[in-house]
């Protein structure tokens, strides 16, 4: 059985959670994330015989690491490169919701956009056009209501056809002016040179343009983690090995 990761990522009130309870049921646990006094919730379920274990990210409206939340939800993104992150957007209130979803496109391209609370944006008369949104997006858009339990099927097979590599993907990616494209360019062989090649180099340029230069400095502190994990890990089956 084969076996992936989601990240579900969206704003305050979205219904995010209930979709998070929807997909998984009694398969949950919750506690705090490392370090933090922020609640994480994970979670399984199956579907088409594949195992995928969800993580409902905190609530937050950006990635900026203004805040712990906001930190929680970029550092997941970032340094558990999930196989799939799920941007659950409020079908009533798509110019600010699709903020969020947009930076998360800057981050990976494997991104599905799922419209919650299509249930109230029928009451006002709004209607999705899911096909044009996904053409412009350059990512899979589905349409649902969680709590209503519709398009709940539709959205796992986007997720499904996004894991097995059954989809193009283009995400857009915002145009920002002339100076600030022309400082990117600059500055993404400079990350490059400091982080390497396995992150978004853009998306981290922009931070730094932000100046939130710091960000480069826990990267290199996560990956400086990361190797002494592999080399006391490689200690131990060594010494299993030879005993």
């Amino acid at each position: 059985m084969s076996k992936y990761r989601i990240a579900l990522a969206g704003n305050p009130n979205t219904g995010k959670s209930t979709l998070f309870n929807s997909l998984t049921g009694l398969k949950q646990h919750t506690g705090n994330w490392t370090g933090k006094t922020v609640a994480k919730a994970e979670g399984t379920f199956e579907y088409h015989q594949q195992l995928y274990t969800i993580v409902d990210l905190p609530g937050t409206y950006s990635l900026y690491s203004n805040s712990a939340d906001e930190e929680v939800a970029r550092d997941y993104i970032l340094f558990e490169r999930p196989d799939v992150t799920v941007v659950v957007v409020d079908a009533t209130a798509m110019e600010r919701n699709l903020n969020l979803a947009l930076q998360v496109m800057e981050m990976t391209e494997n991104v599905v956009i799922c419209v919650n609370l299509m249930d109230e944006a029928k009451k006002k008369g709004i209607v999705i056009n899911e096909k044009k949104l996904a053409e412009s997006l350059g990512v899979p858009v589905v349409t649902i209501s969680a709590r209503n339990k519709k398009g709940i099927t539709n959205l796992l097979d986007a997720i499904e056809q996004v894991v097995r590599g059954q989809v193009n993907l283009n995400p857009y990616q915002v145009q920002y002016t002339k100076e600030i494209e022309a400082s990117l360019k600059e500055l993404e062989p400079q990350v490059a040179s400091i982080v390497g090649n396995q992150f978004p180099l853009r998306w981290i340029a922009l931070r730094v343009l932000d100046g939130d230069t710091s960000f480069l400095e826990t990267i290199q502190q996560r990956q400086q983690q990361d190797i002494s994990h592999t080399e006391r890990r490689n200690s131990a089956y060594g010494k299993s090995v030879n005993s």
